[in-house]
């Protein structure tokens, strides 16, 4: 189950690709779609971007799980996997948007995305129990997993962990690329409808 784990977390960049494809072939977007999935896709991404700008391009890493603190600022002061929880929600908007298959493509995106980031979440969280005890285990209480409590966790980390949001835009420059083209040929089979 590790090799299955470590495997998902090497490659959970390229996981949404199939998906992507799938959501473009079969593309039936309307107006009431696109609009939808825009919000929820720009949520999204606003949640990812908002927590690579706290984590920094660490969350790029694709060999093993490493991490040289726990961030409890920011996002993960409200869910402690920011940037899957933003991940899931571009991914159904971008579905939404396409209204591919709709709904069983999104529905069987969701499942997807749940059971692989539920893995890698719990390598994660093997590896940063194992490496900061008590201190990750006090914000593994206090913060949800992934349905975000809506006051934030309050922790002493906090004071030295400011978002660098320069740091984020470089870091997401390929999402960034990735979800305009992806956004670009929606509009283009939109207005082509």
């Amino acid at each position: 189950m590790k090799t299955l784990r470590q495997k998902l977390f090497q490659y959970r960049g390229y996981m949404p690709i199939p998906f992507l494809l799938a959501m473009i072939v079969f593309a039936q977007p309307t107006n009431v779609t696109m609009l939808v999935g825009f919000v929820i896709a720009a949520l999204g991404e606003f949640t990812r971007f908002w927590g690579v700008a706290y984590a920094g391009s660490l969350t790029r890493v694709t060999g093993s799980v490493g991490a040289p603190e726990v961030i409890v600022s920011g996002p993960f002061a409200h869910v402690r996997n920011p940037l899957y929880v933003g991940n899931i929600m571009t991914y159904v908007g971008i579905g939404v948007m396409s209204n591919a298959l709709f709904p069983w493509l999104v529905i069987g995106a969701f499942v997807w995305f749940i059971f692989q980031y539920v893995l890698i979440v719990q390598l994660e969280e093997e590896f940063l129990e194992g490496h900061f005890g008590e201190p990750y285990l006090v914000f593994k209480r206090n913060v949800p997993r992934f349905l975000p409590r809506v006051s934030p966790y309050r922790g002493e980390a906090q004071a030295h962990q400011p978002p660098r949001w320069g740091e984020a835009v470089r870091s997401e420059r390929r999402t960034f690329q990735a979800l305009a083209l992806v956004m670009a040929i929606l509009v283009a089979l939109w207005i082509w409808r």
